[in-house]
């Protein structure tokens, strides 16, 4: 196992919450797997769904979705819907996933890409570029996207 691997590895089994998530390649994304493409598949280091391996802990809480590494480097995607009503929770989610990085996963936190967060439309956009909940996202930057691309 390559030493990147086991890097990332390392500080998803040392962070109590998803200790026992740590999936191969992009596997933890499940049938969002496709959602992601990068440039060199042997390059990604491993994902946890988040939002599955939190869901006792936090119940009540809006939860990120999914972690990967590629080029050791940690990304964090949120899938769902681009419509003007999933705004304020997408918003939500990346304020806990900051505060949980912060005090839950620091050693992941100190992984993280430098553009790190993303969210990658399950469908359609359906935001309106001129409405108050397109301009909010794209302040937290996190305008939707189709897919993200990673080279």
């Amino acid at each position: 196992m390559a030493k990147s691997v086991v890097f990332f590895k390392r500080a998803v089994e040392e962070t109590p919450d998803i200790s026992k998530g740590y999936k191969m390649g992009l596997l933890a994304l499940g049938q969002y797997s496709n959602k992601v493409k990068v440039g060199d598949t042997t390059k990604i280091q491993g994902s946890v769904d988040i939002d599955f391996c939190t869901t006792a802990k936090y119940p009540q809480l809006n939860r990120w979705d999914y972690v990967f590494s590629y080029k050791s480097e940690v990304f964090f995607v949120e899938v769902c819907s681009a419509n003007t009503s999933e705004v304020k929770s997408v918003l939500k989610k990346l304020q806990w996933l900051k505060d949980w990085l912060h005090s839950e996963a620091p050693k992941i936190n100190k992984l993280k890409a430098k553009q790190s967060f993303f969210w990658v439309q399950s469908k359609n956009f359906q935001i309106p570029k001129n409405s108050p909940q397109y301009f909010a996202a794209i302040k937290a930057g996190l305008k939707p996207i189709p897919v993200l691309f990673l080279p």
